[in-house]
């Protein structure tokens, strides 16, 4: 296969999308709303602006946790090609999506012309974030 053959394009990033639920995309966007909501309070200012487009072009660390395990070193040394390792989560959960370790949405994932990506089904509010640290 070429390059462009295995190029995704944006039409099939658009139709992958498209099969995501009507319901599930409203929930989404009306918690990413409030979010932001919360942010733009001081949008009025030109000096806060000014400081959160400062912020934009930090690179942070995304990772997308299909599941966790602990084992003995004892068993990790005896892992070969072809070795299953179970891990906690089931199968059909959702899969969480920390940026810099931390939790901030939860997704499934999807397959387009043979190359993975996630679909967010539920972001994770600040409120919430706290209320976790609570614990």
């Amino acid at each position: 296969m070429t390059d462009e053959e295995n190029q995704v394009s944006d039409d099939d990033w658009a139709a992958a999308m498209g099969e995501q639920n009507v319901g599930e995309a409203a929930r989404a966007q009306a918690a990413t709303a409030k979010v932001f909501d919360e942010l733009s309070d001081d949008a009025g200012k030109a000096g806060s602006l000014r400081d959160f487009d400062m912020i934009l072009d930090i690179p942070v660390n995304l990772t997308v946790e299909l599941g966790r395990t602990r084992i003995a070193i004892r068993d990790l040394l005896q892992l070969a090609h072809g070795s299953v390792v179970e891990l906690e989560g089931l199968a059909g959960e959702p899969m969480d999506v920390l940026v810099n370790g931390t939790l901030i949405a939860q997704g499934e994932v999807v397959v387009v012309n043979e190359k993975f990506g996630i679909r967010l089904t539920d972001i994770i509010t600040p409120a919430e974030r706290m209320s976790k640290l609570r614990r």
